[in-house]
C-alpha cells in the first residue's frame, strides 16, 4: 500500500523560507512523478512543481518559480520542497501525491495525474 506522508510545514513570516518533506512507501518510485500541491481556504487544490523520480526533471507552477525548488533523494524515498522568499499567498495546506510516468508536461499539473496523496500539511505565512 503506497503511503505518502509530508512534514515541515508551520508558521513562517513573509520573505522567509521553509522545507517540506514527502517520505514515500509501498512501493518502487523509478517510474513515478511525484507533484507537490496546494489547497487555500475557499480555493481549488492548484499545482505548485513536479519531479521525476528517474531523471530528477522538475516543473514548476508560473506563481513559485525562482522561489521554490523541489528535489528528491532517492536513497530515502523522500521528495523534498524548498520554499524561499515566501509570501502571504502562499499560506495553505500543501500535499504530496504520486502518479506514473517518467517525462513531465502539462498533463501533471492535473489533479486527475495523481493516484495517490499525503494528508497535507500547513504552511502559514504571515505578515
Amino acid at each position: 500500500q503506497v503511503q505518502l506522508v509530508e512534514s515541515g510545514g508551520g508558521l513562517v513570516q513573509v520573505g522567509g523560507s521553509l522545507r517540506l518533506s514527502c517520505a514515500a512507501s509501498g512501493r518502487t518510485f523509478s517510474s513515478s512523478v511525484m507533484g507537490w500541491f496546494r489547497q487555500a481556504p475557499g480555493k481549488e487544490r492548484a499545482f505548485v512543481a513536479a519531479i521525476t523520480w528517474s531523471s530528477g526533471s522538475t516543473l514548476y507552477a508560473d506563481s513559485v518559480k525562482g522561489r521554490f525548488t523541489v528535489s528528491r533523494d532517492n536513497a530515502k524515498n523522500t521528495v523534498y520542497l524548498q520554499m524561499n522568499s515566501l509570501k502571504p499567498e502562499d499560506t495553505a495546506v500543501y500535499y504530496c501525491a504520486v502518479g506514473q510516468g517518467q517525462s513531465l508536461g502539462s498533463y501533471y499539473q492535473k489533479t486527475y495525474a495523481y493516484d495517490y496523496w499525503g494528508q497535507g500539511t500547513q504552511v502559514t505565512v504571515s505578515s
